[in-house]
């Protein structure tokens, strides 16, 4: 399986992308080709992988909090996204426990 077959020109969506993770996917898959559109809230720390790459030069980079549901469906509407990998929630375990209905919300959608 050739990869840059399955990605080149496609438009994907990453939320999470300024976390080290979505960082390095958004940046893989622009290398093969991709249209990466990024989500996130905001860059999780003042010295950060999407920073040192400067990511935010690469793709398109929109600042959202994806628990807003009308822009989020507002913007799956305007990119039409061939494919979307999620990796954006609140996953440390200690700020789970004194923040809890933030962390499921940042991992489901409640509709």
């Amino acid at each position: 399986m050739n990869l840059k077959n399955i990605f080149y020109k496609k438009t994907v969506i990453v939320t999470g992308h300024t976390g080290f993770k979505g960082s390095w996917l958004s940046l893989w898959l622009k290398i093969l080709g991709a249209k990466v559109i990024g989500i996130s809230r905001n860059i999780p720390s003042g010295y950060s992988h999407f920073k040192v790459i400067k990511l935010q030069n690469k793709i398109k980079h929109i600042e959202m909090d994806i628990r807003n549901l009308q822009r989020l469906k507002r913007t799956f509407k305007k990119y039409h996204p061939d494919y979307v990998f999620h990796l954006a929630a609140q996953s440390l375990v200690k700020k789970s426990y004194s923040d809890p209905t933030y962390t499921w919300t940042t991992n489901t959608i409640d509709t």
